[in-house]
């Protein structure tokens, strides 16, 4: 276990994490519930009203009878049937959505809103999840080392120019997290935003949302029935995610670092010992996994 050595003793710094992790877990579930729990029952108020305007304006049907459509829609939403429109909607299960959802897979992103229906779709995307999941861990880690060969490359060169070294890994950084920023969070939103009919808000939210393989599936792109998308437009946006999440992970662990430097520079007692860990070991396995991260 990775421990931090002060004066006078030491101090775990996985346990430090455990309690700060788990800190912001509870204050997140706090502002959540504050923020949605109203909303949700003025919306859950809402339903049960239109309901019982229903019923008054069509007296042919009873609540038994509502309650068993509303029981058939929610049905085809659970199976990936979009219950508007008509059965001239766009298959979910072309190739393009097909290749689309085959990277939320691999990527543990999981929106929810489409799942196979049937045991033997069910089976291989068990199968498939267990190879996946590992090759898109290898396939991320290897694209970032190439994204980090590069950043390297841009701080020699600014040292050219500029012959300090910790203002140009600073500026480096920077420029990176700046230039990906704009490429992966910026101006696809701008694209969703404009094909989807959302607002640049709601696009970002989405492009945020994905790619830190939360995937609530509340916003998804290339499933309005009401508008015809290009064929490859799915098939684009899961490229754009593979290729964003090898940037947001470095980024992430960039800021990782950068965090645990603060703690250190902030309380000057506080050190790591010298390989950061107890024994050998564990010092590989957080290597490891921090090369996977």
């Amino acid at each position: 276990m990775a421990r931090f050595q002060e004066a006078g003793g030491k101090v775990s710094w996985t346990g430090l994490l455990v309690l700060v992790h788990f800190s912001y877990l509870l204050v997140g579930a706090t502002i959540f519930q504050i923020l949605e729990r109203e909303a949700e029952s003025n919306n859950r108020n809402h339903f049960q009203l239109e309901k019982l305007n229903f019923l008054a304006n069509y007296t042919c049907l009873d609540g038994p009878a509502l309650e068993k459509f509303v029981q058939v829609i929610l049905d085809a939403w659970e199976k990936g049937v979009n219950p508007s429109g008509n059965s001239t909607n766009p298959s979910n299960w072309d190739f393009s959505s097909s290749f689309f959802f085959a990277g939320t897979v691999v990527t543990t992103i999981g929106y929810g809103n489409l799942s196979p229906s049937t045991v033997s779709g069910q089976v291989f995307c068990v199968f498939y999840a267990l190879c996946g999941i590992p090759l898109n861990l290898v396939f991320l880690n290897q694209l970032g080392k190439c994204l980090t060969i590069h950043l390297g490359r841009l701080e020699r060169g600014m040292l050219s120019l500029v012959p300090h070294k910790q203002a140009v890994e600073v500026l480096a950084v920077g420029l990176f997290v700046a230039s990906g920023s704009l490429l992966f969070l910026v101006i696809p939103p701008l694209l969703f935003s404009y094909v989807e009919d959302w607002s640049y808000g709601e696009g970002f939210y989405y492009a945020f949302i994905t790619l830190s393989t939360i995937g609530f599936g509340d916003y998804v792109v290339g499933t309005d029935p009401d508008k015809h998308y290009i064929t490859v437009y799915r098939s684009l946006a899961g490229v754009w995610i593979i290729f964003a999440l090898a940037w947001l992970a470095l980024v992430l662990s960039i800021g990782a670092k950068l965090m645990e430097s603060a703690i250190v520079l902030t309380r000057p007692g506080l050190r790591r010992p010298p390989g950061g860990v107890e024994d050998g070991s564990s010092g590989k396995l957080e290597e490891e996994l921090g090369q996977r991260a």
